[in-house]
């Protein structure tokens, strides 16, 4: 049965994620009932397994060090008390507490 890829919410994705040509070529199957939808879904997929591959990566790396990562939130942690105390004594400092 042909569908309506405007009223398909991977549409949307081939929106963001393919070029002209898939885009036509999902259009074209679709309207004429040519590719099914794990057809549709299947170039979506890789785009975005592409994409992620770099975050999938880093995210690796992190996970392989789970010393680096403690170090890296105690110093963020750190870094938020230290601008927290600031804002805190101009506040005081306002507001005639000090």
């Amino acid at each position: 049965m042909p569908g309506w890829p405007e009223k398909c919410p991977v549409w949307e994705l081939h929106q963001v994620y393919s070029d002209d040509k898939t885009r036509e070529w999902v259009r074209e199957g679709c309207t004429t009932a040519g590719i099914g939808c794990i057809d549709c879904k299947g170039p979506v997929i890789e785009a975005m397994e592409k994409e992620l591959a770099p975050m999938r990566a880093r995210a690796k790396e992190f996970d392989a060090q789970p010393d680096l990562v403690q170090s890296i939130i105690e110093e963020g942690n750190e870094r938020a008390r230290e601008q927290a105390r600031t804002t805190l004594r101009e506040v005081r400092t306002v507001m005639g507490l000090v």
